[in-house]
């Protein structure tokens, strides 16, 4: 691929597609580098295709897919992010994908931004962190789980057009 071809253009789409569910594989094959799961257990499509829910994949300007990432409602006031990924010679792609799902949650009203990632994964924290994200305390299904890094970030209000 050449370098302009890495522009990522990120949209919503359906997680059920080919492309969307390739990123997902990866994404799982990815994470059980990290630990023996995948972590497939603790995503739901379905969650995504619910009412203040989304998913997103990114794609090259030739229309090849490169990432993905979702959000759904945890609370009203609060959103989580699932499955944010890119392919490992994509860099910028999650920074595209991350400020992407920020804009979708702040338009649909979400006031704060969650996410769980491994500890082990120091990469990910690092790349969150360096995004305003800060470490919070677990929650939901991840209090009292080993190896788990809760991150939460407030969200600009979105802005009227």
């Amino acid at each position: 691929m050449s370098d302009l071809s890495l522009v990522a253009v990120v949209r919503e789409e359906n997680p059920c597609t080919l492309d969307a569910r390739a990123m997902l594989d990866e994404l799982s094959a990815m994470l059980a580098l990290y630990s023996a799961d995948g972590a497939q257990s603790r995503f739901s499509i379905e969650d995504v295709q619910r009412s203040r829910s989304a998913f997103a994949v990114a794609r090259t300007i030739d229309g090849h897919a490169i990432g993905c990432g979702a959000l759904r409602r945890y609370s009203f006031e609060i959103a989580e992010f699932k499955r944010i990924y890119r392919r490992p010679q994509c860099p910028g792609t999650g920074a595209a994908i991350l400020q992407f799902l920020e804009d979708v949650a702040a338009s649909m009203g979400y006031r704060r931004v969650i996410l769980e990632t491994r500890a082990a994964n120091r990469r990910a924290v690092a790349f969150y962190q360096r995004h305003g994200y800060e470490t919070i305390e677990p929650f939901g299904e991840y209090i009292g789980a080993a190896g788990v890094r809760c991150l939460g970030k407030t969200l600009a209000p979105a802005q009227c057009s």
